[in-house]
């Protein structure tokens, strides 16, 4: 469904060149629910804008939805979908007019054009707003029409560039149930970028993770948080046993994977269920007393951390 090799986007800023995104391999299946995550600035945007023909690529190819974004962008436009950060319904025309334009935009009679509005509108659960402009709509339900005219040519590949941002927690829900709707009845492939871990963690069945204009990591959530994050274990000390226990937690752990936090000692590890018990242990042998212990699970921030020393949530967007 998309298959891009050595992608590079360069800007020119201050007279310097900037190289957004450096030599991007990526190759998503048809039907995979793909999670496209990095700081800001990292590059997401920017390739999405490549994939979709929106921005010409300086080097290197791309293959969407069976077509060349550089030979042929209006087959690759004929066959995918996208769903930008901003609002794409002007204000000005009722919503069931907007879909109707953008399906006449696609070739469709006006037949064609009102039958399929009335589709997406209904699969959104937007018909009982068809006849309101979009300037009078919610945040939440302005967000479902910017899906909903992503998906008037019924396309096979639809990218979504921060779908829920800004919204409150019952309309992201409520974007996202309509979004795995969309994928369980239809098998649209998805690609999407978000600052929300929370839904690429539970959402996506694979994670893409880019800083810098390259990719640094690709996997399952469950994966990557096991390879590269690990669980982590937080236990408490008396004031004068610190030094002690993070000395017995290294010789335990790889050095590196022990931090501590005033009387916090953290400790990285495979599995924190397991390994807990046994570090009290340890500790109590060595006369060193536990005041408080707990154990967490790793996120997809703390992946990145791993990987970069930096948090997910750093920077700004390019």
């Amino acid at each position: 469904m998309i298959h891009a090799r050595g992608l590079t986007r360069r800007f020119t800023v201050k007279r310097q060149p900037v190289e957004a995104v450096r030599g991007l391999d990526l190759d998503v299946e048809p039907g995979q629910l793909v999670a496209f995550l990095g700081p800001n600035g990292a590059g997401k945007s920017t390739t999405l804008r490549m994939l979709t023909t929106l921005l010409p690529p300086t080097s290197g190819t791309a293959t969407v939805a069976g077509h060349d974004i550089s030979t042929n962008p209006a087959g690759v436009r004929a066959r995918i979908g996208y769903v930008g950060q901003r609002n794409s319904a002007g204000d000005n025309f009722r919503v069931r007019d907007e879909l109707i334009t953008q399906g006449r935009s696609y070739g469709m009679t006006r037949h064609q054009s009102r039958r399929r509005a009335d589709e997406v509108l209904d699969m959104l659960d937007l018909t009982p707003l068809a006849a309101r402009k979009p300037n009078t709509l919610s945040g939440g339900q302005r967000r479902r029409l910017d899906i909903a005219i992503g998906l008037v040519n019924s396309p096979a590949l639809l990218f979504l560039d921060e779908p829920s941002t800004g919204l409150d927690p019952h309309s992201r829900a409520n974007i996202w149930e309509h979004i795995l709707r969309l994928r369980e009845q239809h098998r649209t492939t998805l690609l999407f970028t978000t600052h929300y871990l929370d839904e690429a963690d539970s959402m996506a069945e694979r994670v893409v993770v880019i800083d810098h204009g390259r990719i640094i990591a690709d996997g399952t959530a469950a994966q990557l948080k096991a390879d590269l994050a690990g669980d982590r274990i937080t236990i408490t000390v008396a004031e004068p046993d610190v030094a002690s226990a993070t000395a017995t937690a290294a010789r335990i752990a790889t050095a590196d994977a022990v931090t501590v936090e005033g009387r916090s000692v953290r400790i990285r590890v495979p599995r924190a269920d397991t390994a807990l018990p046994e570090y009290l242990r340890v500790f109590e042998e060595a006369g060193i007393k536990a005041t408080a212990a707990e154990t967490a699970r790793p996120t997809l921030d703390d992946v990145f951390l791993a990987l970069t020393g930096r948090s997910l949530r750093e920077g700004e967007e390019s």
